[in-house]
């Protein structure tokens, strides 16, 4: 038998380690989970658990990022308007919430995954940073699900989501329903079987009603856009002529602005960057994840937000736009051509001043 790779080995021990710990946590719960006991479970030393992973709360973190199985290959969802792909939604989300014939100590199960994040809120709570991050990315979740709410208005118009943008923002009926199936996830992680399904579902569709009088208004002030030419990364999460923000976690709300000022079909990229990748990195990635699984599985793929987010660890794309050293407060803009930045903007409202850029100015007589 070939001997592995260094690399080789690196991979297949952390691999070894995450899916230890997802077993120690589930039997033994955040609070009671041991580094010793993980690396027992793994058949590795504490030492190559460490190797892999700061402490224990990077590694919890880490286990509820990376779920088993892959969600990607399921079929998008068929609704026609947005009362039912936001009842589907609902219903995509409460499949995952504990039920009271679901094991303590089985990760797998359908409910498996919520009952081991049940730690996951007492962390974030104890700790301030962790809190305001949070906020963050859960103003990131409302927007790509009131993004796509905004695509079904459009469809149900009989509008192109490719070629226009919606003139009423649904980010304020997002956030609503966001808060009504996250409580209810936190209750029925507490008290498995008090929440009834269908009644959230029900909920949800009212909501998709609502006119909470939503407006977006662009930021006051903006940086100016500075002339570029430099090479973007190759396959750094740019396709032709685009906008990518490089987004600390802090500022990640931030990317609103380019969507909102970018020409239809401009296609906008969100590059989320962090000081603290072993710890914050995950938790983006699982704040993340929930919403854009659920919404896959409940809007057509017309319907999905025209924004991509990428969390990145590489530092690559962030040095590019000219930004050596990141931060959770990092907030730049470029524009990219035919895989090359033509122009930058640094600082709050970069992502606005660099999307503006690419509307035509205004004819006057």
């Amino acid at each position: 038998m070939a001997r592995l790779s260094r690399v080789e080995l690196q991979r297949l021990n952390r691999s070894k380690v995450v899916e230890a710990a997802r077993r120690e946590f589930a039997e033994r719960g955040f609070a009671g989970a041991t580094i010793d006991g993980i690396a027992e479970r793994a058949g590795l030393t504490r030492g190559a658990v460490y190797s892999n992973f700061p402490g224990k709360r990077a590694l919890y973190f880490t286990v509820l990022a990376e779920p088993v199985g892959d969600p990607s290959g399921e079929p998008a969802g068929r609704a026609g308007t947005a009362r039912e792909a936001l009842g589907a939604f609902a219903r995509a989300w409460v499949t995952r919430l504990p039920l009271v014939t679901g094991g303590p100590h089985d990760p797998d199960d359908s409910g498996g995954a919520a009952r081991l994040a049940v730690d996951l809120m007492p962390e974030i709570l104890a700790d301030e940073r962790l809190r305001a991050v949070t906020t963050a990315l859960r103003r990131l979740d409302a927007l790509l699900l009131g993004l796509a709410l905004e695509r079904m208005d459009l469809l149900e118009r009989g509008g192109s989501p490719e070629r226009e943008r919606a003139a009423g923002r649904r980010v304020r009926v997002a956030e609503a329903a966001l808060v009504t199936l996250r409580g209810a996830s936190e209750l029925a992680a507490a008290a498995p079987g008090f929440v009834e399904p269908f009644d959230l579902v029900a909920v949800c569709e009212e909501l998709a009603g609502l006119d909470l009088g939503d407006r977006w208004a662009p930021p006051p002030v903006f940086p100016r856009v500075l002339p570029a030419d430099a090479p973007w990364p190759p396959g750094s999460f740019s396709e032709g002529d685009g906008v990518v923000a490089v987004l600390g976690l802090l500022e990640a709300g931030a990317v609103e602005e380019a969507v909102r000022a970018a020409p239809p079909g401009v296609p906008v990229t969100a590059v989320l960057v962090t000081d603290d990748p072993a710890e914050l990195a995950p938790l983006a990635r699982l704040a993340l994840a929930g919403v854009s699984g659920c919404l896959r599985q409940a809007f057509p793929e017309r319907a999905w937000p025209g924004l991509r987010i990428i969390c990145d660890v590489t530092g690559a794309p962030a040095a590019a736009a000219g930004v050596p050293v990141v931060t959770d407060r990092t907030a730049t803009a470029v524009r990219v051509r035919d895989g090359r930045i033509v122009a930058r903007a640094h600082g709050p409202g970069a992502c606005h001043a660099i999307a503006s850029s690419l509307r035509p100015a205004p004819f006057v007589l």
